[in-house]
């Protein structure tokens, strides 16, 4: 089995960090991540430089990058506008969230689900005809801050509508990290029935010590990508109390000895991990950078989730 990991950190990590990294260094940090051997990185957001002041040089992040064979640079957008911008700075893909919960939606993107469904569907059409793939997110699917449980069937159905545009993925997020893994699978497992041939991601923070155990229950239930970030940075600036997403290294920890491929360099993300923390001046969430590697390297002790 082969797992396709999605860093994000220099975007839903970054931005929710209280200091601004110069455009050099966010750069450097996303090449560092490409020789470890990530392929699809979530470089910048598209959004109102006013709420989010960490991605105001989105356009210029995008300038420095080079081209790399077999390398996407995603880019955040939630309207038009983001699409336009994103198109122009040379984004290969493009990431939309739509929220499950009608308060978050509005308090992050500022309008209604309903409207957001509408944008994506315009945003879609438009980034597939000019060769930029789009791909979705549907945010607070396990749980919001304001409104609490959300309906698994809310969920459903705000992705089987966004299904019907064709993206090139569904992601499920845990924005706030209140996901449990028998929640996972059932919520995944559901969709996938529904949508038996959509590629699934899943995207889960640990705010409350979940999220390995989460991805490991997507994957269970048939996922087989997974967002994760750099030392475990970031969260949602607009979810109270939300922590960093899952840490990439430990994440590759997992699955090295697990058995389940990756083409991620593990030592590298240490490295680069480590370096974030110099860059960022605080330590980063992640346990592996603590603790190590163990020393016997990859290897399957206790079976694998099959395929």
């Amino acid at each position: 089995m082969r797992i396709e990991l999605v860093e994000v950190g220099p975007r839903d990590g970054l931005q929710s960090e209280s200091v601004v990294l110069p455009t050099a260094t966010k750069i450097a940090l996303i090449e560092r991540l490409i020789q470890a051997g990530l392929r699809r990185i979530e470089v910048a957001s598209f959004v109102n430089p006013k709420r989010v002041p960490q991605m105001a040089d989105a356009e210029a992040v995008l300038a420095g990058l080079p081209k790399h064979e077999g390398v996407s640079y995603i880019g955040l957008v939630l309207n038009m506008k983001g699409l336009e911008r994103a198109r122009a700075a040379g984004c290969d893909a493009i990431g939309m969230a739509i929220v499950a919960s009608e308060t978050f939606n509005r308090r992050n993107q500022g309008v209604s689900t309903e409207e957001s469904i509408a944008a994506w569907r315009e945003i879609a059409n438009l980034a597939r005809s000019v060769g930029i793939a789009p791909n979705i997110t549907i945010s607070t699917a396990f749980g919001c801050p304001f409104e609490g449980e959300i309906a698994p069937d809310r969920v459903l159905d705000i992705a089987l509508r966004c299904a019907e545009s064709d993206p090139v993925e569904i992601a499920l997020a845990d924005t706030i990290g209140v996901a449990v893994p028998t929640q996972v699978e059932d919520l995944f497992g559901r969709l996938r029935e529904r949508l038996p041939a959509m590629p699934l991601r899943g995207h889960f923070h640990n705010t409350r010590n979940t999220a390995l155990a989460n991805v490991h229950a997507a994957i269970a239930a048939g996922v087989r990508a997974i967002d994760s970030s750099v030392g475990g940075i970031g969260g949602c600036p607009f979810a109270p109390a939300a922590t960093g997403n899952v840490p990439t290294e430990d994440v590759l920890y997992m699955l090295n000895r697990m058995g389940i491929e990756t083409g991620v360099s593990i030592d590298q993300m240490i490295d680069t991990a480590r370096w974030l923390e110099q860059q960022i001046g605080k330590t980063v969430p992640g346990m592996l950078i603590k603790a190590g590697n163990f020393p016997n390297g990859p290897r399957a002790i206790c079976g694998h989730v099959q395929a």
